[in-house]
């Protein structure tokens, strides 16, 4: 960095360093690698299970759990897309006079000392070759140039100039890249919604932090369905949804896994299943000393009278998994006893095992024995504003590949020399920007095709 300095050419001189896009790229690198290994937006619970107590405050001071919109991590794409417009402006002026010159100019004495230069003599003289060669030169290169020399003719002609420009393309890439990231970290967010069937919702709830976002418009599961194999493994689950808005059902489809539903922005992803809350169950209520059955249906929250007034069942609740010493029994409800001389108890009645509350000594055992199964939803919601600017990029990527890469700026050079006798010797080179030994080839050809002139 020169002396004497303004603040301002310092700070463009930092910005225009290479290094700091060296640094600055090997930081995100290997960053990144703790978005790979430390466990994303998991619970604290998890964190302390896996890390334990001190590296888990170190995971929340530096949001490692989420550490893709963590602030530093932003920041270095921020330096990073500061680094390559500043770069990419210094060294533009340089790169613009060379695709727009004022005037192009040629100088014949480089070309005829370059190492693909080729010579042959023809019989035929200079004035009846010149036409023609500038003919195919103009048809096969572009715009000709041609000069009259003491010795004979020279001609240049060239292509290709504002291919230099690829490189500009594909930092134009990586910002669109690095701004739509940018823009989906500040004002994206990845939710979930879980809905009972028959259930409408406006908000899902952000992933860990469990804050609300209402995501503008109602989500209503209608139905949902799932298939399982014969080893109880599910094969294939799918929620039929409606999207209402205003007050009005605009649409209706079903998604499955990998066929998502998306609507103005939002992206609705069939993420998980579960068991519902029933809205009532048909129980039996068996007198142990005589076996005697009696049949009541009772709703989630109601309270029957027990036979022989001997006291209230109430229907508390439904537990999708229920534990017992250890043990998990599956699904179960859980209801509440109150007997006549005022005491109470809970008891579970586990699906799977219809007699399991026979085990409990006492004047009655409950048996479930029907009960409509429902359930419930798990939607991802997804919304990233910055997706079309991360499409952009990748597409400007390839473009710009492509010209860097495969095509470039060329320049040809044909000198016609006049001989005593009808004879003529023809010279010719060129030079590209890259790929010196794919010019070679092409002078070859082009000899070849100017020998049949």
């Amino acid at each position: 960095m020169k002396k004497n300095q303004t603040i301002p050419e310092k700070i463009w001189q930092f910005f225009c360093s290479v290094k700091l896009t060296v640094y600055t790229l090997v930081l995100l690198a290997s960053t990144s690698i703790f978005g790979t290994v430390i466990l994303q937006n998991g619970s604290k619970q998890e964190y302390l299970r896996l890390y334990g107590d001190a590296f888990y405050n170190l995971i929340k001071v530096f949001n490692l759990d989420d550490m893709y919109h963590a602030w530093w991590f932003l920041l270095l794409i921020v330096i990073l897309c500061i680094n390559i417009v500043v770069c990419s402006i210094d060294r533009l002026s340089i790169t613009w006079k060379i695709i727009f010159p004022k005037q192009i100019k040629f100088n014949p004495q480089r070309f005829r000392k370059l190492k693909n230069l080729e010579t042959f003599t023809i019989d035929k003289t200079s004035e009846s070759l010149s036409g023609k060669y500038e003919t195919f030169l103009s048809k096969t290169v572009g715009a000709v140039i041609k000069e009259e020399t003491e010795t004979g003719t020279v001609m240049y002609a060239e292509k290709g100039r504002w291919t230099r420009m690829g490189v500009y393309v594909i930092h134009s890439s990586i910002l669109l890249l690095f701004i739509g990231a940018l823009i989906g970290g500040l004002f994206g967010f990845k939710a979930n919604l879980q809905l009972d069937e028959g259930e409408t919702s406006d908000t899902a709830f952000i992933v860990k932090k469990r804050i609300p976002v209402n995501i503008g418009f109602s989500i209503k599961c209608n139905d949902f369905f799932v298939k399982f194999y014969d080893t109880g493994a599910p094969e294939e689950f799918r929620s039929t949804l409606t999207i209402i808005e205003n007050g009005k059902e605009s649409f209706t489809k079903d998604i499955r896994v990998n066929h998502p539903l998306r609507y103005k922005g939002i992206n609705i992803f069939q993420a998980s299943y579960g068991t519902a809350q029933p809205d009532s169950v048909a129980l039996e209520i068996i007198r142990l000393s005589d076996k005697d059955v009696t049949s009541k249906t009772i709703k989630i929250g109601q309270e029957i009278q027990l036979p022989e007034d001997q006291g209230v069942f109430k229907l508390e609740g439904f537990l999708p998994h229920f534990d017992f010493r250890g043990n998990n029994l599956g699904e179960a409800f859980i209801g509440k006893i109150t007997q006549k001389d005022g005491n109470s108890f809970q008891i579970a009645l586990p699906i799977k095992f219809p007699t399991f509350d026979k085990m409990r000594k006492g004047t009655f055992a409950f048996v479930v024995k029907k009960f409509e199964q429902k359930y419930y939803t798990g939607l991802q919601v997804t919304k990233d504003p910055g997706i079309w600017y991360v499409y952009s990029g990748f597409i400007l990527m390839i473009i710009g590949c492509w010209i860097t890469f495969f095509m470039s700026h060329q320049s040809y050079f044909i000198e016609i020399e006049k001989n005593k006798t009808n004879r003529s010797k023809i010279s010719i080179s060129g030079t590209t920007n890259r790929n010196s030994q794919g010019m070679k080839l092409k002078i070859q050809k082009i000899v070849t095709k100017l020998k049949d002139k």
